[in-house]
């Protein structure tokens, strides 16, 4: 079994890049039953998918992680040159520590956050359903939350922890002061709008709306938060009427074009717009935030402002990659016990075959007649023999410093006293 951890995230790829591999949850199970297929001979026995804002991550047992990575470009129609200067491969016990730092929030932008943790079990959860989980993942990951849970237990990784919700509201405090009377748009009724939406409504603004495909869920976050919802068909007509709009949503093109946002600009009377995309691939055209009055950020926008706190972050990072070393340790004791059950299957396999022989030998004397107390002490001799010739003539035959280190393995393995 090798494991392997390859993929993109925000250390190493721009939002451009990310947006291009991202997959929707609804159809992680499809692709992961198509990168683990023998048909497609990619050659994945298991397979998980993480995929985020931050990161997109095959977590795969495998011979060929460079395949996986050639799966990764083709399922999304990209050509694999384009995206293997941002791509990293990480082969067995680095997989290992990467994944436990990754569930821990200590590989995410936000250092201590702990979305991602929901995040990765999710991403789990959907590869179990797609039968894509053998021995190796599960136990890493059954390992992986046990470690998340440890460090979350015993440092303050996630204190003073900043997440990118608050990030928007103080980025608008930045530009508005308070935001109290101000108008806010909600694009999208996922988890990370419902977040934003809580920090938001903490401000006081003047009103909160859900633009959302269906009334039905915009209108349950709308009811919690004391908001209205409207339909993503209405935002034509309807965008100018805000001063603040976030938007997450799954949709892989843009929601909010330029032209939509000129239109609204001018119906405002060049009144400023402070939008947030927090949406992998993004919901708005990238080129709206070149308008003037336009203040658009980005996920990697927000880098910046999630920093502030990091200081007291950062010493409970060190106990907790502490943590993660120990465990990483254990992991790998656990691996290599699972390379040795080959062995241990074909030593008993080969057991069995003496004590099937010896015993159909004796079960053939008993039926002529012979006395079963002679039969016994023949069956049990003759497995003796058979059980230790093997060792004794591997240490007849060694010499020197050989010799010394199997008869001492010798005495080791079956516990013989010196």
């Amino acid at each position: 079994m090798h494991l392997f951890t390859v993929g993109v995230n925000h250390n190493t790829a721009p939002l451009s890049i990310r947006e291009h591999v991202a997959f929707q949850n609804e159809h992680l199970g499809e692709a992961l039953r198509e990168l683990t297929s023998r048909d497609a001979g990619y050659g994945v026995k298991e397979a998980a998918i993480l995929s985020t804002c931050n990161r997109t991550e095959l977590y795969c047992n495998t011979d060929e992680p460079q395949r996986a990575l050639e799966w990764l470009a083709t399922y999304h129609k990209l050509n694999p040159q384009n995206i293997q200067p941002y791509t990293y491969t990480l082969p067995q016990q680095d997989a290992v520590k990467h994944t436990f730092r990754v569930a821990s929030g200590l590989d995410s932008m936000v250092l201590g956050e702990p979305q991602i943790l929901g995040q990765m079990k999710q991403a789990v959860k959907i590869a179990e359903s797609a039968g894509t989980l053998g021995t190796l993942l599960h136990k890493l990951f059954q390992r992986t939350f046990a470690v998340a849970k440890e460090v979350r237990t015993n440092t303050d990784i996630g204190a003073s922890s900043i997440s990118m919700a608050a990030a928007s509201v103080r980025l608008a405090q930045r530009i508005y002061g308070k935001l109290e009377g101000l108008n806010v748009l909600f694009i999208g009724a996922g988890e990370m709008i419902e977040l934003c939406a809580e920090h938001f409504v903490a401000q006081k603004p003047g009103s909160i709306t859900i633009a959302n495909r269906t009334l039905e869920r915009g209108n349950q976050l709308a009811e919690r938060i004391g908001g209205q919802a409207v339909l993503l068909s209405e935002l034509p007509d309807r965008l100018a009427e805000f001063d603040i709009v976030i938007t997450s949503t799954a949709s892989q093109l843009p929601i909010v074009g330029l032209g939509m946002v000129e239109r609204a600009i001018k119906a405002r009377k060049h009144r400023p717009i402070f939008m947030v995309d927090l949406a992998v691939p993004r919901d708005i055209e990238p080129e709206a935030g070149e308008l003037d009055d336009v203040y658009l950020y980005t996920v990697d926008d927000l880098a910046q402002v999630v920093q502030e706190g990091l200081g007291n972050r950062q010493e409970a990072a060190a106990e907790a990659e502490t943590i993660i070393d120990m465990r990483v340790q254990n992991f790998m004791q656990w691996l290599k016990t699972r390379d040795a059950v080959p062995t241990i299957r074909a030593l008993r396999d080969q057991a069995e075959q003496y004590r099937r022989n010896e015993l159909d030998k004796a079960q053939k004397l008993l039926a002529r007649g012979e006395n079963p107390a002679v039969v016994l002490e023949s069956l049990s001799s003759a497995l003796t023999n058979k059980l230790l010739h093997g060792p004794s003539h591997a240490l007849n035959h060694a010499h020197g410093n050989d010799r010394e280190q199997l008869e001492s393995l010798l005495r080791q393995l079956y516990q013989i006293p010196e």
